[in-house]
């Protein structure tokens, strides 16, 4: 049974979440031959960032916490890096492109903030 309050209520797995689709929306434009490479892995970073909130949010204790939101930056940062690729191959379009930065940041931003209050 869902908790009512659980992490779907931290506004940093809302916007993650809302990353998360986003990514998946723009990635199924991709290549073919980049379903196992570069389709993959920004999948993976995005829910990564996501599962990595939920997990933290299960923790105990605020060391605890604070590692898996570490892990969610690190994810996050990632798939930054990954959007960027995608963008100078083509694979972004500019629309999209300036769509997603600003839900990246965001997301960034709100999670930082996270971490700094556990």
């Amino acid at each position: 049974m869902r908790n009512s309050n659980g992490y779907r209520n931290f506004i940093a797995w809302q916007k993650a979440n809302f990353l998360a689709h986003f990514i998946y929306n723009i990635t199924q434009k991709f290549p073919k031959e980049e379903l196992f490479g570069l389709t993959s892995q920004m999948r993976r970073c995005a829910l990564s960032v996501c599962a990595n909130i939920a997990e933290g949010y299960s923790r105990k204790t605020s060391r605890d916490k604070g590692n898996f939101y570490h892990i969610a930056i690190g994810s996050l940062t990632e798939l930054e890096f990954f959007i960027d690729f995608a963008f100078e191959r083509k694979y972004i379009t500019q629309s999209d492109y300036v769509k997603v930065l600003p839900i990246h940041i965001e997301t960034a931003k709100v999670l930082r903030g996270l971490l700094k209050a556990t």
